[in-house]
């Protein structure tokens, strides 16, 4: 049944809910108990205070009558939802800081699948949540008809940007500037995912674009800061190489940023020519600790992301920068085959053109080496058990760990660009889902197998982003509300959950299948 056949006043009467006198307060807090809300004596001080218009949005008459009407849809809705408590106090703490009530819950008043899609964000994602509440202005582009046209593409992100950075002044404002543009473009790409209106892969590549051109600026403006104090060196250059999921273009919204910084300079020169100069490594190792901060560091706007650097050259013992000649010799010479791994999903993401071509260069030549497919199939069995071991394997709902899970299937698209690189390049791809096209396309991978991997690979990221939207931790379908089961069924186009957990099953062991065909026995 939709929530919204019903009439507000039958709808009241309906739920027993009388905010109007003292006498009715007992069954009412009663019956909001019985509908889900732990703390029903806030839910009713809450609907008072609307009442009294404490609220700027709502001191015109207007506007608390409209909100009058909607009382019992926000109250049925929000029973509905995982934590129908923290939903309600977020949809309050909205209401605080909105500007202009008469026109938005005039909207609402007349478009309740409106109300329904906001109360849906606000009750079942919290990080969304989090976000509206602190940017009740964020609601607007929700009301604009073209919301669910087409995404932003990078000169449009880089061009909005540039104005909100354009109105911050010191170093400080402007972080805070960046971390208020990202969030408040994540929220508008979570929304999407949550509305149905843009695929997993197209969200994990805009969430990849925002990612990027967040860095580029940060990446420019720390540079800026830096070399005021420090100077430059001579031909000094720097690049970062983006990893994992931002590498691959599969964010989610909460993925961390996997990178490394490459540099290069005038070794006959290493010394920086500022007021405290630094030299060689040193200012590199300095000027990349202080690009860590700038996305790490808790501002007023809260963290941008972050930042993983366990996958730079030498692992966590290494240097944090990296110069590219020995980048190129590490690469060469002492990287393992989980490096050369890793190394099929990176791509530069800031950086001077001329040199990220040689750094993409460097990549290109290292992944197209010759190896024995034997050896690779070897290490990658080898790493895949250790992951196993570590994370566990038995959890379907662990939808990366699991067997037959989404790491199979990266290992597997790595696995085939490492042995067949070297006599046709054409098969290397970032993205999962394309270097399986292409590993098809070009006879490498079978067509069963390659019918089983690239619907697996869009399932997984499709639940992927729904449980990262709605979920600070793991899922537990015994515990998680209707409202994300359902979710969960809609991204994956099933009648219902039941379904989507045996077809989640079903294509895990077929994966899993897979693997062991493509990697051998020893997989098993």
């Amino acid at each position: 049944m939709k929530l919204f056949e019903s009439a507000p006043a039958f709808l009241a009467r309906q739920q027993n809910l009388s905010f109007d006198t003292p006498e009715g307060e007992g069954a009412t807090l009663d019956r909001l108990a019985q509908m889900g809300f732990r703390q029903p004596l806030a839910i009713a001080a809450a609907v008072r205070r609307w009442r009294t218009g404490q609220y700027r949005a709502l001191r015109g008459e207007q506007a608390r009558d409209f909100l009058h009407e909607l009382v019992p849809l926000i109250i049925e809705q929000f029973s509905r939802g995982e934590h129908p408590d923290a939903g309600f106090a977020a949809f309050d703490k909205f209401l605080a800081g909105l500007r202009g009530g008469g026109r938005f819950l005039s909207l609402l008043r007349q478009n309740p699948e409106l109300f329904r899609f906001i109360a849906l964000i606000l009750g079942i994602a919290p990080r969304l949540a989090d976000i509206l509440a602190q940017n009740p202005h964020l609601i607007d582009p929700l009301i604009d008809p073209s919301f669910f046209g087409s995404l932003p593409d990078e000169a449009k992100l880089e061009t909005g940007l540039a104005r909100a950075l354009g109105e911050a002044g010191s170093y400080e404002a402007v972080l805070d500037a960046i971390r208020l543009f990202g969030q408040e473009h994540m929220f508008l790409i979570g929304a999407r995912i949550l509305s149905g209106s843009v695929s997993a892969e197209q969200a994990g590549e805009v969430f990849a674009r925002l990612a990027g051109v967040l860095i580029r600026a940060v990446h420019r403006i720390v540079e800026q800061d830096f070399t005021a104090t420090y100077g430059r060196i001579r031909g000094q250059e720097t690049a970062i190489l983006a990893l994992g999921r931002l590498g691959a273009k599969e964010m989610t919204a909460n993925s961390d940023l996997d990178l490394i910084v490459i540099y290069d300079f005038d070794q006959k020169h290493p010394n920086s020519g500022g007021k405290r100069p630094l030299y060689g490594a040193q200012y590199f190792a300095r000027l990349t600790q202080r690009l860590i901060s700038a996305l790490t560091v808790q501002t007023n706007y809260g963290v941008l992301y972050q930042v993983d650097m366990r996958l730079r050259p030498s692992g966590r013992s290494g240097p944090l920068a990296t110069q590219i000649g020995g980048f190129e010799s590490y690469q060469e010479r002492e990287a393992w085959t989980w490096e050369h791994m890793a190394l099929t999903r990176a791509r530069v993401v800031s950086g001077p053109l001329e040199f990220s071509a040689r750094v993409e260069a460097v990549i290109h030549d290292v992944l197209c080496r010759k190896r024995n497919a034997h050896t690779i199939a070897d290490d990658v069995v080898e790493m895949r058990a250790a992951i196993a071991a570590e994370k566990g394997h038995a959890n379907p709902w662990d939808l990366k760990y699991a067997a037959g899970g989404l790491v199979d299937i990266e290992f597997i698209a790595q696995y085939l660009q490492l042995v067949h690189a070297a006599a046709m390049p054409e098969i290397l791809d970032t993205t999962t889902a394309r270097m399986l096209e292409k590993a098809a396309r070009l006879n490498v991978l079978a067509a069963e197998d390659a019918e089983v991997l690239r619907p697996a690979v869009r399932l997984f990221h499709d639940l992927s982003q729904v449980l990262r939207l709605c979920l600070p931790g793991a899922f537990d379908p015994k515990s998680a509300s209707a409202g994300v089961l359902a979710l969960l069924a809609r991204a994956a186009d099933l009648p219902d959950f039941a379904a989507l957990a045996a077809h989640v099953e079903e294509t895990q062991r077929q994966v899993r299948e897979c693997f062991v065909r493509v990697l051998g026995k020893k997989a098993l």
